[in-house]
This record gives structure tokens, sequence and C-alpha cells, in this order.
């Protein structure tokens, strides 16, 4: 399989996008760099575009929808720790962790009440070039 291109501006212009809160253009950003992709990091960056996608569920209140998205991003993100690419995954599934929490809790019932708390917004860290 062939190396990533780490040093491709989609990526940072899908992180800019993600910690910007614009997660359904992140979202098209990476996914248009990850077709190109055939190296063994495709995965991670499946991931990544998982976080922003469960995020917009969680924003547009599609409480299922980002509970799967995230727990797939969450699936995808782990065999990447600490971090790939210059990309802190460990901080970031901390972060998704935090954010998701009472999401993902068991409950009694669904928890329709929910809404995404912009104080947990998790952010995508680089860890140095």
């Amino acid at each position: 399989m062939a190396d990533c291109n780490f040093d491709d501006p989609r990526i940072d212009e899908g992180i800019a996008l993600f910690n910007a809160g614009e997660f359904f253009a992140c979202h098209d950003v990476l996914e248009d760099f990850w077709g190109e992709l055939t190296c063994p990091e495709k995965s991670m960056f499946q991931g990544l575009i998982q976080a922003a996608v469960a995020l917009h569920h969680f924003e547009e209140g599609n409480l299922g929808g980002a509970r799967r998205m995230v727990c797939s991003s969450r699936a995808y993100l782990s065999s990447f720790e600490p971090s790939c690419g210059n990309i802190d995954v460990a901080r970031l599934l901390g972060d998704l962790h935090i954010c998701f929490e009472e999401l993902l809790k068991d409950h009694d019932t669904y928890p329709h009440h929910l809404q995404l708390d912009l104080k947990k917004l998790p952010k995508i860290y680089r860890t140095g070039r």
C-alpha cells in the first residue's frame, strides 16, 4: 500500500472546519481526500469523517445517528492511538467521550432531551510537525 500524504492541504482544511464547528463541510473535505487513499491510515480518516458526522447529527438532534457514528468513529480511531500523521488521536477520543458521555450511557428511556453542549465540543489537535 502507498504511504499517506499527510501534507495534503485538505487535511488542514478539514481540521480547521472541524475546529470551527463546521462539521458537514469538514465531512465533505475529508471525504474527498479519503476517497483517494490506499494507505493503511485510510481508516483513521474514516474515523475523523465519522466523528464530524456524529457531531453534525448531534447538533441536528438526530441522537440515534449521532450515537451510531460516534461509536463507529471511536472504533476506527482507537487503533491509531496515541497519534497518527501528527494528529493527536488520543486527545480527540478523550474529547469525543466527554462530549458524547451522556448520550452513550444506558438509559431506561431514550434521552430525547439531550442537546449538543457547545462547551464540550471536541477539537482536533496536531502533535507537531
